[in-house]
């Protein structure tokens, strides 16, 4: 998966436009109407990414003759994919019109399925937002989890005035690995009943579009959200540290998702940890997620002698008033994510390493010792950022994904149309 490039969260991702026709998914053989067909993909991207361009622009940046231009643009604008923009009046000549891609000629669908909260947005093809669902997840079963998401769904593409239909592509963010042969994910220990197989078929026919529902891995999509719109632009290869109720990590490298030969790289919370503590309530040797989640962060405040209730935002918080205890929690997170994080910098050596996911919001505290810890144990020295997404990476991170594969299923079936 291409992630595209960066602007802020509500434009479009830029990618390069190619100096050339760049053939569709499944074109292979070149005739008259598939080499038409490449012209209008060719203006219509230069146009997303570059636009509002006139007609002796695109055609003095392409190399295609203005005849051609002219002809690829009237069918994109019979197929609603391309509309005038506006004029332009140059101090000489004659009054250009200018052209735009019509971000309303499809919409995707974003789903963020985590242990605390569950997030949907819906995007046009520019990636703006047009509308969005934020709530606790309250669901005690994997059903009624996967209702609620449903149901979220529904409501903002009920306020974005779409029908399921509409919706191009839906991509949903989950913590676990997704197995495609069993239709389910697997090692999402946060969510019991997670594994279960149908249970994003379910989804799907909930949503009613008639169209599969993609699953990734929150962390996954977490840093394609910042690569493509927060902290990653100009890495080359880029870390998104996801802790929050889990551990994870995405890499990016030259904007390519790197997942592994069964999707499952970067589940590095799942490492167990011979010898270390073992914390209330675990058996066996602890994982590194246990050590380091936001319920770790918890369990070190209480033995520190704070009481209940407590969350790992409250023990931030305290940290920064003053708190000696929440202070050494503070501390000691830190000590066991640079531990973390050295392993990350020894194998892959990246260039910048975001801190992201409910633990991220707490960056301004964790930047300053997390750095310390990792020069203790590696001579890796990648820069360290805190997330610019917040909450929304993961979320962000699926609509930039469902716009990769919604754009040219758009295209081919607006084309398609008028042929």
């Amino acid at each position: 998966m291409n992630a595209a490039g960066r602007r802020t969260a509500d434009q479009a991702p830029r990618d390069p436009a190619p100096p050339t026709p760049v053939p569709l998914p499944g074109q292979q053989t070149w005739n008259r109407q598939r080499l038409r067909s490449n012209n209008e993909w060719l203006l219509l991207e230069r146009l997303r990414v570059h636009g509002p361009l006139s007609r002796a622009q695109l055609a003095r940046d392409t190399g295609l003759s203005k005849p051609t231009v002219s002809a690829a643009l009237a069918a994109l604008e019979l197929a609603g994919l391309a509309r005038e923009a506006g004029r332009f009046a140059p101090d000489r000549g004659r009054t250009a019109v200018l052209y735009e891609a019509d971000p309303a000629a499809g919409h995707v669908l974003g789903l963020d399925i985590g242990r605390a909260r569950l997030r949907v947005a819906v995007a046009d093809l520019s990636g703006r937002i047009v509308a969005r669902r934020d709530l606790p997840n309250r669901g005690r079963s994997a059903n009624a989890v996967a209702d609620a998401a449903v149901a979220a769904a529904q409501e903002a593409i009920a306020e974005a005035g779409l029908t399921p239909a509409d919706v191009a592509h839906t991509v949903a963010g989950s913590p676990g690995v997704w197995d495609e042969r069993r239709r389910s994910v697997q090692l999402a220990a946060n969510l019991p009943g997670w594994g279960r197989p149908g249970l994003f078929d379910r989804i799907a026919e909930g949503l009613g579009s008639g169209r599969a529902v993609t699953v990734a891995n929150d962390a996954n999509l977490a840093a394609v959200g910042e690569y493509t719109y927060g902290a990653g632009e100009g890495s080359r290869l880029f870390v998104y540290l996801l802790v929050g109720t889990g551990l994870g990590v995405g890499v990016v490298k030259d904007g390519e998702l790197l997942t592994g030969a069964h999707g499952a790289a970067g589940e590095l919370g799942l490492l167990r940890l011979p010898g270390c503590d073992v914390p209330p309530g675990v058996e066996g040797d602890p994982t590194l997620e246990q050590t380091v989640s936001a319920d770790a962060v918890v369990r070190t405040a209480l033995g520190l002698g704070m009481r209940r209730p407590l969350t790992a935002e409250k023990v931030f918080d305290r940290a920064r008033s003053g708190d000696p205890a929440a202070a050494e929690a503070v501390r000691l997170e830190a000590d066991r994510l640079g531990h973390a994080l050295a392993v990350v910098a020894a194998l892959l050596d990246p260039d910048v390493v975001v801190l992201g996911g409910g633990i991220g919001r707490s960056a301004d505290l964790l930047l300053r010792p997390l750095e310390e810890a990792l020069h203790e144990r590696s001579p890796m020295r990648p820069r360290l950022e805190a997330t610019r997404l917040g909450q929304d990476a993961v979320l962000l991170g699926a609509v930039a994904t469902a716009l990769e594969t919604a754009r040219p299923e758009v295209f081919e079936r607006r084309t398609a149309a008028i042929s």
